[in-house]
């Protein structure tokens, strides 16, 4: 049917566009999803790829051994080490008796102190006094003899001037004087060695201090002799108390005479008592391999005791160029003591000279420093040379 109708005409006209409008759209979903499809395909290939390099980076590294390492700990201050020791009073006496006797009275017991010079007790001597007064009637007659004999050559001397007398009559009266005068000197001798053993009957304190022994009472028999002598008293003084130490040879060459050192005793908890280096035998101990050194301790309080387990803790200077390292460092090989560094990722096995022993750490004398990456852990095939490879960071070494 033909129509005339221009509106109608372009109706018809516009039918077939919206056919074309799909078919595009249709080429256009074609062609994303070829893209995608693609894409995946290219991207499994190249995970695959990254990861087949990944794998063979892993196991590149794993033919190399990995390792920890620390840096030694330098500049190390001074160290301490702590020696036991007895202590000692100063002054530590027996007393004996120097004359035979009884014990008449005593006046002091055990710790009572005492003064230098103070009666301690008196001896009864019946039997020396009988003596002396025997020796002292021998030296009255002795001098009466020379008085005789010395009024005797003066006159005969007198006489010898008129020639009444002969010389050698002269001779005899002089030299009976000498005798008598020797007599006389032999008796008043004797006298005052009696009046001395007599003033031992007072026993009386050598120095001040504490009695810390009596071993007699009222009436023992006192004999003065010396085979087996019995000691009446033990005094001590203990103002000052001595410590004797054995330090061993390693570390005699560190302590000095002058130095302080620091005491401390279980029966006083953290509390320390400042001692002083006095003296010592300037000489290694064969059997011990120790110097005996003396500290004095000022006691004046009296708070510490002579003969208690004391310990001495005595300042080392640090050693210039020293370093600590852990003691699992450490590899014991047949050429010697060696330390494994890491140097441009190498292993280098180097030489050492150990000086103190911490337990869990060691002080290195020589042949590293502060600065050496030093393998802790080390296997036993470690070898001089081998690559490596550091695990983490590196830590400090030595003594925490």
């Amino acid at each position: 049917m033909t129509t005339n109708d221009p509106n109608q005409v372009n109706a018809v006209s516009a039918t077939p566009a919206p056919k074309r409008t799909q078919r595009g759209r249709s080429v256009a979903l074609a062609t994303i999803l070829v893209l995608c499809v693609g894409y995946t395909v290219f991207a499994g290939i190249e995970s695959r790829v990254e990861a087949k390099a990944a794998l063979h980076k892993v196991a590149a590294n794993s033919a190399i051994p990995s390792v920890s390492v620390v840096l030694p700990k330098g500049g190390a201050e001074a160290e301490e080490v702590e020696l036991p020791g007895n202590t000692e009073a100063f002054t530590d006496t027996p007393i004996y008796a120097r004359t035979s006797g009884y014990i008449k009275h005593w006046y002091v017991d055990i710790g009572a102190r005492v003064k230098q010079g103070q009666l301690l007790a008196v001896v009864e001597t019946p039997e020396l006094d009988q003596q002396l007064q025997q020796a002292e009637a021998q030296l009255k007659n002795a001098e009466a003899n020379q008085q005789i004999a010395d009024i005797t050559a003066t006159r005969w001397q007198n006489l010898l001037k008129t020639d009444s007398v002969s010389h050698q009559e002269a001779d005899q009266a002089v030299s009976d004087l000498h005798s008598k005068e020797a007599l006389v000197d032999s008796n008043k001798a004797n006298v005052e060695r009696l009046e001395q053993l007599q003033s031992f009957e007072r026993i009386i304190a050598p120095v001040d201090g504490v009695i810390t022994a009596r071993n007699t009472d009222i009436g023992a028999l006192i004999q003065a002799d010396t085979t087996a002598p019995k000691e009446l008293f033990h005094l001590s003084a203990i103002q000052k108390l001595r410590i004797y130490v054995p330090v061993p040879e390693v570390y005699a060459p560190s302590v000095k005479t002058g130095d302080k050192a620091s005491v401390t005793l279980d029966a006083f908890p953290g509390q320390a008592f400042t001692g002083t280096l006095v003296r010592n035998a300037n000489a290694i101990d064969s059997a011990s391999r120790t110097l005996n050194v003396e500290v004095d301790v000022d006691n004046s309080s009296g708070q510490l005791m002579p003969g208690a387990y004391a310990f001495v803790h005595f300042k080392l200077p640090a050693k210039r160029g020293a370093v600590t390292i852990p003691s699992n460092a450490l590899l014991f090989r047949s050429e010697g003591l060696r330390v494994g560094v890491v140097r441009n990722s190498h292993v280098a096995l180097l030489p050492i000279t150990i000086g103190q022993d911490y337990g869990d750490s060691v002080e290195v004398v020589s042949g590293l420093t502060a600065r050496d990456s030093v393998i802790v852990n080390p296997s036993d095939s470690l070898a001089n040379g081998a690559q490596v490879q550091v695990e983490g960071n590196q830590k400090d070494g030595g003594r925490q």
